[in-house]
């Protein structure tokens, strides 16, 4: 039986020449030289290891530095910088500039050429990318398993396709005008009128104006607070309302809710479908772990599951991961699925590289908050992290979070674009019940628990594009939901 032999074992006369165009590269560097303001033209998206042949790369590189220092770069100034017995295809130096200068027929196709040679040069990463897979699959470091070469490989297959876009640079008030126009009369057209993914609670959106792209958004609180059971009301909201429509080019824009990921690094995915099913029947999710349940909430859990098994909503409960990796998967699932809005759940539960983690936590922490921020822009969608809150709320008489009490706050504060804090006096007051029962003592703490009862604060203690402040929403905690408040002096009066 014959054994598959490795790509760098084929034999000659089964290995092409990578792709590439020399002619071209001759073409447009003949241009440049014969008229400097060429360069202009290709400088926005073609560098100098774009060039398949090393004397090119070389004569690119140097021209670039000589007309961006405001110089001549010409067949005589770029002499100089080579070796004086240097050859260039059995051509002195000299010999093959000016050649290069005298082929040169127009500079007019001088941009085309220059996508022509990036193309070719994307095209050869690709083949390196494959190569690296193929080879890396036979030799199988111990250090790397399957999975971690896969999602290597996806981040080189995702970063190539990204720089290999040509839409970059300045662009004239006038467009950017436009665009501003564009997410204006969008977020007109959109429910709720929201430039922003709407959250689905009503004051929350009017606070935010919705959900941003490439925001990094932070809700943080202490344990038993309910900011994972803001994140799931939220992302179950956002995924119900998810609206599309093709497009001329076949393709589908959202345009009302959208595709969320979640990643649920605390709690399963079984766990967390209990938990957005509890909210939605408003069944305690405690009675549904228990089959504690009449056969009317029977009925309404299976009408429930059957609405939710068509929401783009996509889980993914792996523990411990590391940045990286969540950051693989998130451009895989918009790749594959779409993505409208991520939410991590939660941040102090992912992993840095192991060189940051031996740093100590706070750089970590700085690598993950920094990476979150990078991806959030990268992809365009907004990214809610949930976070912890230190102990040193608990040391104080007022007990409302404030942005010093983010746990390793520095980079958290620094790169979220938004945070969020939730507080409920409810869950404080509790624990101080008098032991007294129907003494003066009871009876007050009896009046602040009803204020109290059923209201949670979140609090937006930081936002680059808009105020800050509180906004009261209702909490019912034994549905662990979250909704907008209406006060008794709010509802309408009533007749008679």
């Amino acid at each position: 039986m014959k054994l598959p032999v490795r790509l760098s074992e084929e034999q000659p006369t089964l290995q092409r020449l990578s792709p590439h165009n020399s002619e071209a590269e001759r073409q447009l560097l003949g241009s440049i030289l014969v008229n400097n303001e060429t360069f202009y033209r290709v400088s926005d998206f073609l560098e100098a290891p774009h060039f398949f042949v090393e004397p090119h790369r070389q004569i690119f590189e140097k021209l670039s530095q000589l007309i961006q220092a405001g110089k001549i770069a010409s067949p005589i100034t770029l002499k100089t910088f080579f070796p004086h017995d240097a050859k260039i295809a059995d051509l002195g130096v000299m010999q093959y500039l000016l050649r290069l200068a005298a082929d040169a027929t127009t500079i007019i196709n001088a941009e085309d050429y220059g996508r022509v040679i990036r193309d070719l040069a994307i095209r050869r990463n690709l083949i390196h990318i494959g190569e690296d897979m193929v080879n890396i699959a036979y030799d199988a470091p111990v250090d790397m398993p399957p999975r971690a070469q896969i999602e290597d490989a996806e981040r080189r297959l995702y970063e190539l396709a990204e720089s290999g876009r040509y839409d970059s640079g300045f662009v004239t008030f006038g467009d950017a005008l436009k665009g501003s126009i564009d997410m204006a009369a969008a977020a007109f057209a959109r429910q709720g009128g929201l430039s922003g993914v709407s959250t689905g609670i009503a004051s929350l959106d009017r606070m935010m104006g919705g959900l941003q792209r490439s925001d990094l958004i932070i809700l943080a609180a202490r344990p038993a607070m309910g900011k994972t059971s803001l994140a799931t009301n939220i992302a179950f909201n956002i995924a119900a309302a998810f609206r599309a429509e093709e497009q001329p080019d076949g393709a589908y824009k959202t345009v009302d809710g959208g595709i969320v990921g979640f990643f649920s690094l605390e709690m399963s995915s079984e766990q967390l479908a209990t938990r957005i099913i509890s909210e939605q029947t408003e069944i305690p999710s405690h009675k549904i772990r228990r089959g504690d349940i009449s056969d009317m909430e029977f009925e309404k859990l299976v009408a429930a599951s059957q609405m939710m098994q068509t929401i783009p909503l996509y889980v993914d409960q792996t523990g411990g991961i590391s940045i990286a990796q969540l950051a693989a998967r998130a451009r895989r699932l918009k790749r594959q699925r779409g993505l409208d809005v991520l939410i991590v759940d939660y941040l102090q539960l992912l992993a840095g590289s192991s060189k940051r983690a031996s740093e100590g936590r706070v750089q970590e922490i700085t690598e993950i908050t920094t990476g979150l921020k990078a991806l959030s822009k990268e992809l365009n969608v907004p990214i809610l992290a949930l976070s912890q809150l230190s102990r040193q709320v608990e040391n104080r008489d007022d007990k409302h979070p404030q942005l010093a009490d983010l746990r390793e706050s520095g980079s958290i504060e620094q790169d979220a674009d938004v945070v969020l804090f939730i507080y409920r006096e409810e869950y404080y007051i509790k624990n101080k019940e008098p032991s007294e029962k129907g003494s003066d003592a009871w009876f007050k703490w009896e009046a602040d628990m009803t204020r109290a009862k059923g209201v949670a604060e979140v609090i937006v203690g930081k936002q680059r594009h808009g105020p800050t402040g509180t906004v009261e929403l209702h909490f019912a905690g034994e549905v662990t939901r979250f909704s907008d408040l209406i006060r008794d002096d709010q509802l309408p009066a009533q007749i008679g």
